[in-house]
């Protein structure tokens, strides 16, 4: 893990490197015979992002001291940063994105996985969250899974329906091991989350429906995204079996696609092609 001394030695390397970079031209900032700075002076750095040069000199000397997310964004600013270098020097600074910016970059994500569902035209695939809500579908997966767009917001949640749906429990030729991997994943979903009242009410409510949950999620078993086989009994269409991959999204990691796959065994793409139609 890297200490906080490092970091913000990290951060100073980065910002007087940046700083270097920049001509005083583009700020319209005179240029003497006696110049020596290479790029902008600290001090204009600091005159333009609005701070103090003793402060601003601390920060590239890599100080203890705390700069908020205001600042960060001016001296992204000033030196053009791009997205991945801003992402970048706010990490470097401890501070979260900007929301502007978390949401543009997530809308743009949320287009391209969405253009990725439709092109899996027959394979169920659907997108959840890191609190495994099914935020994204396509038809094969309305099909197989039920009508995403129908259900309220509790039964578009995996562990929910998981737990309290007999219809969904009756897809599963083996519910038991389908259910207790995926309490597994909720478990160490949960990990990061440890008393929030999101998955305290989740859990809570969980227990008390659900015997095999109570005493299943009292293993304190976790479990990443494990890939396989599995056997679907589709009540219009009867035994299916397919190929399963649950996949994270590198640009949003909170985001997971899972895939299930239609094999050649028991005339299972021709099944699911039947649906379609």
């Amino acid at each position: 893990m890297v200490s906080d001394k490092e970091r913000r030695k990290e951060l100073g390397d980065f910002l007087k490197i940046r700083r270097a970079r920049l001509s005083p031209k583009d700020f319209n900032l005179p240029i003497g015979p006696r110049r020596r700075a290479k790029g902008l002076r600290r001090e204009e750095v600091s005159q333009l992002a609005g701070v103090g040069i003793t402060w601003y000199t601390w920060l590239e000397q890599g100080r203890d001291i705390q700069v908020s997310s205001e600042v960060l964004e001016a001296i992204s600013r000033i030196f053009k940063l791009n997205k991945e270098e801003m992402e970048h020097l706010f990490l470097l600074g401890n501070q979260p994105l900007p929301s502007a910016t978390v949401q543009n970059e997530r809308e743009n994500i949320d287009r391209v996985v969405k253009n990725l569902l439709s092109q899996l035209a027959h394979c169920p695939a659907y997108v959840t969250d890191e609190k495994l809500n099914i935020v994204d579908w396509n038809k094969a997966a309305v099909m197989v899974f039920g009508d995403f767009h129908e259900m309220d917001e509790r039964n578009r949640n995996a562990m929910w329906r998981c737990f309290t749906s007999q219809e969904y429990q009756n897809l599963f030729q083996n519910w038991e091991d389908h259910a207790q991997r995926l309490i597994a994943q909720f478990r160490l979903a949960y990990t990061r989350f440890v008393g929030d009242e999101w998955f305290k009410t989740m859990i809570s409510e969980l227990s008390e429906k659900s015997p095999q949950f109570y005493k299943w999620w009292s293993n304190h078993e976790v479990l990443g995204t494990p890939c396989g086989k599995k056997t679907i009994i589709h009540p219009v269409v009867g035994k299916m079996i397919m190929d399963h991959i649950t996949l994270q999204v590198y640009d949003a990691p909170e985001l997971k696609v899972t895939v299930y796959q239609p094999r050649g065994e028991n005339d299972t793409e021709e099944k699911m092609k039947r649906l379609l139609r």
